[in-house]
């Protein structure tokens, strides 16, 4: 009787370390993203997706470049910081098996200055920066042509470059920097486009700090992107779920404001 009492303790206690080792070989989903707002949502959207069981590990960058490429490498599981036109800028010129499952949020791009407090202030041959970026500098060249400092070809498209400029009555000087250096660079420029979650990095507000700002409609709104290949996996639905939830629309409503919109 003791004997089987034993035996009954020890299957029981393997059973234990057995699930215990299971457990610990469950490794978490790693996703990439950017610093700043992408980041702090993305450790909201954690907490919500941990009740449901899905463990997330966050991985944080400071370019554009990298969360791609460690995407396609197998170092991420999926990433959000980036919007659909880079996406399939990206999957173009480097052949990424990408597939984007969900949209995030939207980060309206402003134009900033430490020397103006208006475009109207412009002067002749000033220093202007965009994103080096093809999408992101597209973009901030799109923002400066709404405000009417300068006209581009009709059919740039969202990839314009400097090149596609056709009007520059003020001769602005068209600076391409990357798009995270943008915001440290105002004391040398005398203004820049600068995309929203850089300028919430840097302590400034699109609501605030801007002296002009995108419309709020747009084909810029981000994502979160995965290898295509996974795209049936069980916990990309419940990363959608968690990510797509009441508690992170109300988190980015009361935290960003205006600055970082619900794309869902």
């Amino acid at each position: 009787m003791q004997r089987r009492s034993v035996i009954k303790s020890a299957i029981v206690a393997l059973g234990v370390v057995v699930s215990a080792g299971a457990f610990a070989q469950d490794k978490p989903i790693k996703i990439g993203v950017t610093g700043g707002p992408h980041a702090q949502i993305m450790e909201q959207v954690k907490k919500v997706a941990a009740k449901d069981g899905l463990n997330i590990q966050v991985v944080e960058f400071s370019d554009y470049i990298q969360p791609n490429a460690a995407l396609a490498a197998g170092d991420l599981d999926a990433n959000s910081y980036q919007h659909l036109p880079y996406l399939e800028a990206q999957i173009k010129d480097r052949g990424y098996k990408f597939t984007h499952v969900a949209f995030t949020v939207t980060f309206p791009m402003g134009v900033y200055s430490k020397k103006i407090k208006s475009l109207d202030q412009i002067k002749q041959g000033a220093r202007v920066g965009v994103p080096n970026d093809p999408t992101n500098g597209g973009r901030g060249l799109l923002l400066l042509q709404a405000k009417g400092l300068i006209k581009l070809r009709p059919d740039a498209g969202l990839k314009a470059t400097p090149l596609d400029i056709v009007e520059n009555p003020k001769k602005i000087k068209i600076v391409e920097l990357d798009a995270a250096q943008l915001p440290r660079s105002l004391d040398d420029l005398d203004a820049a486009a600068i995309n929203g979650n850089y300028a919430e990095s840097a302590g400034l507000s699109p609501t605030r700090d801007a002296i002009a700002m995108e419309g709020p409609k747009g084909p810029y709104a981000n994502l979160i992107a995965i290898r295509t290949a996974d795209k049936d996996k069980p916990w990309v639905a419940k990363l959608v779920k968690a990510y797509h939830s009441p508690e992170i629309k109300q988190y980015v409503q009361s935290t960003f404001k205006e600055s970082v919109i619900a794309a869902w």
